[in-house]
């Protein structure tokens, strides 16, 4: 009975969260833009200088592939944070460096559909066993959601 339960209160949350649910998985959120790869990556950068982030690279994959003989369908990393913001999370747990600054991938897939996506700050917490900082991770979450919803016209 109690595994019933489970598997219905996991059906029911698949039915109301759709297709948002199944596109925050495994540490990442994907949210698909109403917009191109550079129009996306224009908007996003755009945003994140307005709000005083530091731009550490925009890096071109899909240029990269082609300089190498391949082919990639658009797909663009950038790279960003702010001192004051990763700072406090370095404090907390010193080995979530490895995860900052923060980056913000957006790619075009097969059908033609453009998606923006980033590791959760949720994700991350996890990822390094951090204790405490829960209001730092909760305001770092809330202000990757608001880039990634403006980026991508949400």
């Amino acid at each position: 009975m109690f595994l019933k339960n489970i598997i219905s209160c996991i059906v029911c949350l698949v039915l109301i969260g759709g297709p948002g649910l199944a596109l925050a998985r495994d540490g990442m959120k994907v949210l698909e833009s109403h917009y191109s790869v550079d129009e996306t990556m224009r908007r996003l950068e755009s945003l994140l200088e307005k709000k005083g982030m530091n731009i550490f690279a925009r890096i071109d994959h899909s240029a990269g592939a082609k300089s190498a003989g391949h082919e990639l369908a658009p797909t663009q990393l950038l790279i960003f944070g702010n001192p004051s913001v990763g700072t406090p999370l370095m404090k907390c747990e010193r080995r979530i460096a490895i995860d900052l600054p923060q980056k913000m991938l957006v790619w075009q897939d097969g059908q033609g559909k453009v998606w923006l996506g980033y590791n959760t700050p949720e994700y991350l917490q996890t990822r390094h066993a951090v204790e405490g900082c829960a209001g730092a991770f909760k305001k770092v979450s809330a202000a990757l959601n608001k880039f990634a919803v403006a980026a991508t016209g949400q």
